[in-house]
């Protein structure tokens, strides 16, 4: 594998290893712990929350798209089509569920404490919180291929 495929493919690794502990860390904590903020101060709560969030996820679920996609256009020796095509289209299953579930419940409660928008939330986030564990388990399978 060439240098710049294998900073991709580092990139690819180290990206998917931060999200997936993200994921986690919201489903059992952080989104659960929305019912116990205090609803007078929940607006600016959630505010606060999504100002920060985005800077932390942003850049690295963009490193996990454009990385992904470069493993797809010039897959390394040693990866399978399957593992770098489902790598792929689990990363488009995240967005999907991030942009037309999460985002805009998220967006709906900087307007209030909401506790059925808080439990839509946890419960659609299972979506994103499987889905980054299989896409984790994928890209072991990559590293075992290429080690």
């Amino acid at each position: 594998m060439d240098k710049f495929m294998e900073l991709v493919f580092l990139g690819q690794v180290g990206a998917t290893m931060a999200m997936l502990g993200i994921v986690w860390f919201a489903q059992i904590v952080h989104y659960p712990l929305f019912t116990q903020v205090d609803p007078g101060s929940f607006i600016k709560y959630q505010n606060f929350n999504l100002f920060r969030t985005v800077f932390i996820v942003v850049p690295l679920q963009m490193v996990e798209m454009g990385t992904a996609l470069l493993l797809v256009w010039k897959t390394p020796a040693g990866l399978l089509p399957l593992q770098v095509w489902s790598n792929l289209i689990l990363i488009i299953l995240i967005w999907c569920s991030t942009a037309f579930l999460q985002v805009p419940r998220h967006y709906r409660l900087t307007r209030g404490f909401d506790a059925k928008g808080i439990n839509f939330l946890v419960s659609t986030n299972w979506i994103r919180t499987i889905s980054w564990s299989m896409r984790c388990v994928i890209v072991l399978w990559m590293v075992k291929n290429l080690i």
